[in-house]
């Protein structure tokens, strides 16, 4: 693999946790949600840790802000299949306690990075 810097940055890092996590619980679900809301859910927390690598690598802030805005509503479409998983009675509020800290975790840093690139663009 190659040593890039978006590899050092601890959104990334919570944010393949996150993707541990979330293959984890699902590998659970009834088997006939294998190609519905576990692909959904797998395909989703696979987009928020590509769109940080892909946006770290982008040179303008402008295509920083987008890729990370991807990730950030990625993000926010795990939180709606995580709560779809808990209504269906697929995962206990016990199991959802680590997606959901890796979640606001990733949710929250990604705010940050996007407010960020915002207040430098006004500068």
């Amino acid at each position: 693999m190659l040593n890039l810097s978006h590899k050092k940055l601890d959104v990334y890092k919570i944010s393949m946790n996150l993707v541990k996590e979330v293959y984890e619980v699902t590998k659970k679900f009834p088997p006939d949600e294998r190609f519905v809301l576990v692909s959904q859910l797998r395909r989703a927390v696979v987009s928020v840790c590509s769109n940080i690598a892909e946006g770290a690598s982008r040179i303008s802030k402008q295509e920083k802000m987008r890729f990370y805005e991807i990730s950030r509503s990625s993000s926010v479409e795990i939180d709606t299949q995580i709560e779809i998983a808990l209504v269906l009675e697929y995962l206990t509020t016990n199991q959802i306690v680590k997606l959901e800290r890796y979640l606001e975790s990733v949710f929250r840093m990604l705010s940050k990075m996007i407010d960020n690139l915002n207040n430098s663009k006004s500068q």
